[in-house]
């Protein structure tokens, strides 16, 4: 008969592909936040309470924390992909295009669109192109919103077990569950310790567009969703700060060459700064060197596309404190 423990092992590595090829990464990610967050919360709770009032508490906790999480993912997709979101930044790009077409060299411009309706049409081909990679992160619609939801409420649930003893249990029950609270602790390091470096790069990209270019007498349109644009680009590794850059330094170009080449330079050397805060605060917390997780996110990429290069950090922390467990790196 096969042992438990090796049982849990091999169940929780089948996960990983089954989660990356069924699109579940969203809801995996949402109900691990919400897990890590109550769980945070609850250790807060006074032990003077009753076993009743803790229970009736741990509760509301859960509760809060669903509509918090869930509010915050709502807001972001309604200011990033709503009528005054993303359709002014789509507006400013073309305005942007439009006055590169008459600057560049006549071989470069006639490669650029007209007019806004063309400029639609061809970022239209090239979703259509990436649509494959773009949905296999699972960001596609009411399908995904109902993942999101099961994800927080199986989180939220999960949590009641942490608090167990889990001696009594079954070895298959005890080995999963031991599975589950490593993924947990993985995902707790890697995801606050992506928080802080986007929280970081926001900082420095917001001081630069609301308070540096103003001195200057250069003022950017869209600077609060451009910042908010910084953040949440920047809690994907790597390919979040080339989306926000671009971005910024295409915005730049609209008003001129100069503004635009100062934007490339402040914010190259942020990116520059962002490698070593990175290799500081995440390879610090899951105690790997920045080559480990990059070549962790090349090979996932490689293997399941952008959702499992987005993947690939907290997978491999799990890995490493897996094999740190059975003391065999």
């Amino acid at each position: 008969m096969p042992n438990p423990i090796v049982m849990s092992y091999l169940l929780a590595a089948l996960a990983v592909p089954v989660v990356l090829h069924y699109h579940l990464l969203p809801a995996v990610f949402a109900g691990l936040a919400v897990h890590v967050l109550t769980v945070k919360l609850a250790r807060r709770l006074p032990e003077r309470w009753g076993v009743l009032a803790h229970k009736v508490a741990l509760a509301g906790i859960i509760l809060i924390v669903m509509l918090l999480v869930f509010g915050i993912c709502l807001v972001l997709w309604s200011f990033l992909w709503g009528h005054h979101g993303m359709a002014s930044l789509l507006a400013a790009v073309a305005e942007t295009l439009d006055n590169l077409k008459r600057t560049l060299p006549s071989d470069l411009a006639a490669a650029l669109p007209d007019t806004v309706e063309e400029l639609r049409e061809q970022l239209a081909v090239v979703l259509r192109e990436h649509g494959k990679n773009i949905s296999s992160v699972g960001i596609s619609g009411a399908k995904t919103f109902a993942h999101v939801l099961l994800g927080m409420v199986v989180g939220g649930m999960a949590v009641l077990h942490h608090f167990l003893e889990v001696e009594t249990w079954p070895p298959l029950s005890s080995g999963l569950h031991a599975r589950l609270l490593a993924l947990a602790n993985a995902f707790e390091k890697v995801v606050f310790a992506q928080v802080k470096i986007s929280a970081l790069n926001t900082l420095l990209t917001a001081l630069y567009l609301a308070v540096i270019l103003p001195l200057w007498g250069v003022h950017l349109p869209m600077v609060t969703l451009l910042i908010l644009l910084t953040f949440v680009a920047g809690l994907l590794p790597v390919v979040g700060n080339l989306i926000s850059n671009a971005t910024i330094v295409l915005i730049s170009l609209g008003l001129s060459t100069g503004v635009g080449a100062a934007s490339l330079v402040f914010l190259v050397l942020i990116h520059k700064l962002e490698y070593f805060t990175n290799a500081r605060i995440v390879g610090g917390e899951v105690k790997a060197s920045a080559w480990e997780l990059l070549c962790a996110m090349l090979m996932m990429e490689a293997v399941f596309g952008m959702a499992g290069m987005v993947a690939a950090p907290v997978v491999y922390a799990w890995l490493k404190a897996e094999l740190k467990a059975r003391e065999l790196v």
